[in-house]
């Protein structure tokens, strides 16, 4: 937001206040000041003069040779423009002055004559585009005063940089409510408090979508006459960066800066049927001009305003050139509307066209003071360019919302802001920004927010408002009291990370993917119709083809992994990744997140670079099995004598995993639950990935193993009695696993006891079919004597009862 010191002081009394302590106190609002600079400072070397003769050249016909008066001094001056006369105030450079665009006045001689000087055109000033002759001063003006005096100039600039939850300070008046507010001085509005009565019998307007325009305001002034602004009014524009063009279009800008509130003038005799129109396009209608010549495309949602046959402007961006105010315009509807911020927005970035009025649109306008401005800017052009006006008019509110109310609790303000406050004293600073407040009891305000204050929702915004008014430089600062304690550790986080570090010193390497995917994944991966790892989430607006959807299974990153690594000669992977996979629950339902930890293992066993006598070792399932053992123990969870016992087995070929081989392939239950699985990767799904070596898998539900009781750690001491091993050997049928046969020793209770554990499994020769030899190496130890046979046949003999009975 741009405006200068002396615009500032039409509507608060700022005397006494310099720049810099006026920037001070808008940065203390929250108004961040960009810059504070003073204006045309370029120009203070100028002089006004008067002519006090005036003769033609007597070598050239449209030169004159003037003699100029600039205090006691007299100055012969050559000019060759057609408005210079005698008796005529002008502004003089003289020579040693530089003016815009680093020219240099020196003494000359012009055709023979000396010159003393330069007098001025506006061009030359940068003032304007007028070089046709040069720069009239008012009647009265003295000469020998500093040019930037006489005409006011000399002001400073000021540059606001505004956040986008403070749309009402992107006016004059509202940066100086804040300031009023700040310094206690009463705020100054030219037009306020005004209505619309009746509807005028010259034109109609209809809206057809109220939530897009909730407001539109308008009126006709007849008999205009269309020329030059005076001086103030291109003064206070240019000041700004804004080009003056004529007196209609400038009053128009110069209101919206002042209140903030764009504003349009349509040309009344190019508005077919009298009849405003704000609506959406038709679907013919694929098009306008604009009021710069530019062709523009239009869409669906875009607002329009039309008239009975065609769109006439784009709704809070910029006219159409079909309804523009020229030279021969007469009569002028002057539009004051209120539009959809949503919208105004998508359309300004759509037709990549950006204006002041859509930069207010955007950030939201004050729908209850259309009406003002609307009568400001009537005001103005009835002063300045003539004309008369309908006291009648138009004012469609169709989208109004209700009060905007809040409660204020007294005490919880001066707890936040650390001062305490009467409610008096929160009263007054309230109604200083306009707010109305009425008391509910002893501790609550109710406070009404004004329209434009859009940013006041809650409570803690009105506590903001107060604190900015009262002063952040004022609010004490003291040290806070901190908690010496630390905040409670997700348990499976505290899990992950050391569990990752033992794997990674296991040989292993932890993969970190992407946690989005590819749909293409779960065809690759031979996944069944009904799988629910088929429930993915969709991306809304996905970086790829490739990462389209929330991973349902890490396995796909992991194979992926392998893939490159073999495209790079790196055949011997050993890879884990511990992750989040997600579960589709339908539309505004928060998927199911789950933890997995999930290995693959491919290649030489010892990895690349191991001995020679090693190169033919080669990685299996026990691989993945010992590594999934390896994961049990490290988290304490390798005692298989719980009440819930985690089984590894051998699943039926219709639950087996669909990218799994038949004869490779592990279950791990906990109870009656599935929790992992291990197993060898199906070579079509190999060939999917474009892998040729063979992949060992494993994949285990980390969140389930974490929600496992942990075995306590308890130290034992090294046993000091020695040892006695026994074997057994059984035929069992092959339906029996040798995991089985361990469970039963190692839950048969026999105190004498300390480990079982399979040492051959045999199969053909003798052996019938469909069974096999299993064989099992016992330990026992005592931990207070010395075992003899007696003692160890005993518990030997109670083992295999228990065997051959099961």
């Amino acid at each position: 937001m741009k405006f200068t010191l002396n615009w500032l002081q039409k509507y608060v009394d700022t005397t006494g206040i310099t720049p810099a302590e006026l920037a001070e106190d808008m940065t203390m609002l929250g108004l961040e000041v960009d810059s504070v600079d003073p204006l045309f400072e370029e120009l203070s070397a100028l002089k006004t003069g008067i002519v006090v003769s005036c003769e033609k050249h007597p070598d050239a016909d449209k030169l004159s040779l003037c003699q100029v008066q600039i205090g006691d001094d007299t100055h012969q001056i050559v000019c060759g423009a057609p408005n210079v006369r005698k008796g005529l105030a002008v502004v003089v450079a003289l020579p040693g002055t530089t003016l815009p665009g680093n020219f240099k006045i020196k003494k000359s001689k012009v055709r023979g004559i000396a010159s003393a000087g330069m007098i001025c055109s506006e061009r030359e000033l940068g003032l304007g585009d007028n070089h046709d002759g040069i720069m009239e001063l008012p009647e009265g003006t003295c000469d020998g005063e500093r040019f930037i005096d006489v005409m006011e100039l000399a002001d400073t600039f000021i540059e606001v940089d505004l956040t986008p939850n403070r749309p009402d300070c992107a006016s004059v008046i509202g940066i100086a409510r804040e300031i009023a507010g700040k310094i206690k001085k009463p705020l100054i509005v030219p037009v306020t408090g005004r209505t619309i009565e009746n509807r005028s019998p010259h034109f109609k307007v209809e809206v057809g979508a109220d939530e897009l325009c909730p407001r539109y305001s308008a009126k006709l002034i007849k008999n205009v006459t269309i020329g030059q602004s005076p001086w103030w009014l291109r003064k206070t524009l240019m000041s700004v960066g804004l080009r003056p063009i004529n007196n209609i279009v400038d009053i128009t800008n110069f209101v919206m800066l002042e209140y903030g509130q764009p504003l349009h003038a349509f040309d009344f005799s190019k508005i077919a049927g009298n009849t405003i129109i704000v609506r959406t396009p038709h679907a013919n209608e694929t098009e306008i001009t604009t009021l710069d010549g530019t062709t523009r495309s239009l869409s669906e949602e875009m607002l329009l305003i039309c008239d009975t046959e065609k769109p006439i402007a784009v709704a809070g961006v910029m006219g159409g050139l079909n309804s523009e105010v020229d030279d021969n315009t007469t009569d002028i509807l002057l539009e004051s509307a209120c539009f959809n911020a949503i919208s105004i927005r998508k359309t300004a970035r759509k037709m990549n066209l950006s204006s002041e009025a859509s930069y207010r649109f955007e950030r939201g306008v004050d729908p209850g003071g259309t009406v003002n401005a609307l009568d400001r800017a009537i005001e103005l052009i009835v002063e300045i360019a003539g004309g008369t006006y309908d006291p009648n008019g138009t004012d469609q509110y169709g989208g109004r919302v209700p009060a905007n109310t809040q409660s204020l609790s007294i005490s919880r303000t001066s707890r936040l802001i650390g001062v305490t406050f009467t409610g008096e004293e929160l009263t007054e600073m309230l109604k200083s920004i306009d707010m109305k407040v009425a008391v509910k009891d002893e501790d609550t305000l109710w406070v009404g927010a004004p329209t434009y204050r859009v940013d006041i929702e809650r409570e803690a915004d009105l506590v903001e408002e107060i604190a900015r008014l009262y002063g952040y430089d004022n609010v004490p600062t003291a040290t806070p009291k901190v908690r010496l304690s630390y905040p409670e550790q997700d348990e499976n986080r505290l899990k992950r990370y050391p569990l990752a570090v033992k794997l990674a010193q296991s040989g292993m390497n932890e993969a970190i993917n992407y946690s989005f995917a590819a749909v293409k994944h779960a065809d690759m991966m031979m996944l069944d119709e009904q799988d629910f790892r088929r429930q993915a989430v969709s991306l809304l607006n996905p970086l790829s083809e490739d990462q389209s959807i929330l991973r349902t299974c890490l396995l796909p990153g992991l194979l992926e992994n392998v893939k490159r690594n073999i495209s790079f000669q790196k055949t011997a992977v050993k890879l884990f990744e511990i992750g989040k996979v997600f579960t589709d629950q339908g539309k505004d339902v928060q998927p199911i997140e789950r933890q997995y930890l999930t290995g693959v293992l491919s290649g030489n066993r010892h990895g690349e670079s191991s001995p020679l006598h090693f190169k033919a070792a080669q990685t299996d399932i026990l691989d993945a099995k010992g590594t999934v053992e390896f994961i049990l123990t490290e988290m304490g969870l390798s005692q298989l004598n719980q009440k819930e016992q985690i089984q590894f087995s051998v699943p039926p070929d219709d639950a087996r995993e669909p990218f799994s081989c038949a004869h490779y392939s592990l279950a791990i239950h906990l109870g009656n639950d599935l929790i992992g699985t291990i197993g060898k990767i199906e070579e079509e799904v190999l060939r999917n990935f474009g892998i040729k070596h063979d992949v060992f898998y494993f994949d285990l539900n980390f969140d389930a193993l974490c929600t496992i009781g942990q075995e306590d750690k308890v130290f034992t001491s090294l046993p000091v009695y020695p040892a006695v091993k026994r074997d057994i050997a059984l035929v069992v049928s092959q339906s029996v696993s040798a995991g089985q046969l361990l469970n039963e020793v190692r839950s048969s209770r026999e105190k004498l006891l300390e480990q079982a554990e399979i040492f051959d499994v045999f199969a053909g020769d003798k052996i019938a079919e469909g069974y096999k030899s299993v064989a099992v190496s016992i330990t026992y130890r005592s931990a207070t004597k010395t075992l003899t046979e007696k003692n160890v046949e005993k518990s030997h003999a109670k083992i295999v009862r228990l065997l051959t009975d099961k």
